[in-house]
């Protein structure tokens, strides 16, 4: 599933296309919102909030939609063809740009004024503007027999993170995704290292944690289940945590995160 500095990236993308311009298409493909039609609205402004993207549109409506597990937004010049078939869920574009939702797991139509409803449990932004870095680390600490690793995935901890991020954030702080929250000694730290490795990637397309762009070696453990740790050189553990079937898949490495 995409994470939160690609949606953040997407939610760029649709801001220089659509943000202070006037709709002169708009055409929701899913059932719910068939007859919906936002033409001669100006979007306001595209934010994003962890997984979700939240387009704001003139007269107090808000389009708000999810990428969940492989859903994409194309931007191109208005009137060029969208892909065939029943692939895309909605169409948005003025007379400069068109933005083409791929496979979106959410599309809805709401009143600006109830985002919440859609939003309001998520944990802190790392990458939003509003980051409080205290209170997801509180949020965190709130279940202390639960395991590291599902806390970070929780997004009403931390909004945005997922297997990735979790992977490579627990073991540049050399913590086992197995540990109990309420075992480790510094919540806070993982909290900075989380946020420090999403700002550094927020406008890097192909995502690198260890600093190394050759081929291979941009992640510390992520992907490289059964290959040399980079650091100390044992294999790379991968399993499955979480529970069914919600469960996600976790790397780590057991010499330099050890339960």
């Amino acid at each position: 599933m995409p994470e939160g500095d690609v949606v953040h990236r997407a939610a760029g993308r649709l801001g220089r296309a659509l943000d202070g311009r006037v709709l002169t298409r708009s055409d929701f493909r899913v059932p719910r919102h068939a007859t919906a039609d936002l033409t001669g609205r100006t979007v306001l402004e595209t934010a994003a909030r962890g997984k979700h993207l939240l387009t704001r549109v003139e007269g107090g409506l808000t389009v708000h939609t999810h990428l969940r597990m492989d859903g994409e937004w194309l931007v191109s010049p208005a009137g060029r063809r969208t892909p065939p078939g029943d692939r895309v869920r909605l169409v948005l574009a003025n007379a400069d740009w068109q933005a083409v939702g791929v496979r979106l797991g959410v599309v809805d139509l709401l009143r600006t004024e109830t985002e919440h409803r859609v939003v309001g449990h998520l944990g802190p932004d790392p990458l939003g503007p509003g980051w409080d870095p205290q209170e997801a680390a509180r949020r965190l600490a709130e279940q202390p027999g639960r395991s590291i690793g599902e806390a970070l995935l929780d997004q009403r901890n931390l909004a945005g993170i997922g297997t990735i991020y979790r992977a490579e954030t627990l073991f540049l702080a050399g913590v086992s995704p197995w540990r109990p929250v309420g075992a480790l000694g510094d919540v806070p730290g993982i909290v900075e290292i989380a946020q420090r490795l999403m700002d550094a990637n927020r406008d890097r397309a192909d995502r690198v944690t260890t600093g190394d762009l050759r081929p291979g070696r941009g992640m510390w453990v992520y992907g490289r289940a059964g290959r040399a740790c980079l650091r100390c050189g044992n294999r790379i553990s991968r399993g499955e945590m979480g529970a069914q079937p919600q469960e996600r898949l976790i790397y780590w490495c057991r010499r330099c995160q050890p339960d």
